[in-house]
């Protein structure tokens, strides 16, 4: 479980990348719902996920685990075990209290960081988009999106699941090459909260202990 989290959140600092030159498909009618998505997250002051992460292999969830996002404009805050991971609109602190190591690193411009609705940008550039129709998940009815990688980059598809009533993404699924499966399903939303200023700003002085490598 670790290994998994480790891959995905410090190792997989970007999903994608740009300058692809097979021909991109998108549907118009996922395109719309997407961008209604993305249109509602961004004109929140920040917003709150707390949510599941699944692993597994052969698409069958395993082990799960809890976890939450904290995110206001470009800058976010996301936990999931032993990991922390702070974006503070600059540079990536990656905080492993198990090891006590935090790993520091910029951005790549052609990709986005790994969060619950990072597929809501990198879409646009990197992957095929298809409508998939209607689909109940915990209750919930929601709109059903496959993405496919226009360019090899590890991921076999991804699986996105909308709320398009609330214009919130539901559940995400993501299905390796190598069979491995990640799976974030988001409860308790939360929006427009008195988040304390610091929470996106990494504090180097409560982590003396910890071995901090800039790369």
């Amino acid at each position: 479980m670790k290994n998994i989290v480790s891959k995905i959140i410090v190792g997989s600092l970007v999903v994608g990348a740009a300058g692809f030159t097979n021909a991109q498909k998108i549907d118009a009618k996922a395109k719309k719902i997407l961008d209604d998505v993305t249109a509602n997250y961004n004109a929140k002051k920040n917003s709150y996920f707390k949510f599941s992460f699944g692993t597994g292999t052969n698409g069958q969830v395993s082990k799960t685990e809890p976890g939450i996002y904290y995110s206001a404009g470009d800058k976010y805050k996301l936990k999931i075990m032993e990991t922390e991971q702070i974006f503070d609109g600059n540079k990536i602190y990656n905080i492993n209290t198990e090891d006590m190591e935090v790993t520091v690193a910029k951005p790549n411009g052609s990709g986005s960081m790994f969060s619950p609705i990072n597929y809501l940008s990198t879409y646009r550039n990197d992957y095929n988009v298809t409508y998939n129709g209607k689909k109940k998940i915990n209750g919930v009815n929601t709109d059903f999106i496959k993405l496919t990688p226009v360019k090899a980059n590890g991921i076999q598809y991804v699986y996105l699941f909308v709320d398009s009533t609330k214009k919130q993404m539901v559940k995400l699924e993501q299905h390796g090459t190598n069979k491995d499966v990640a799976v974030i399903a988001i409860k308790d939303y939360k929006e427009n909260q008195n988040l304390d200023p610091g929470m996106f700003v990494f504090d180097k002085n409560k982590f003396k202990n910890y071995l901090i490598t800039e790369l």
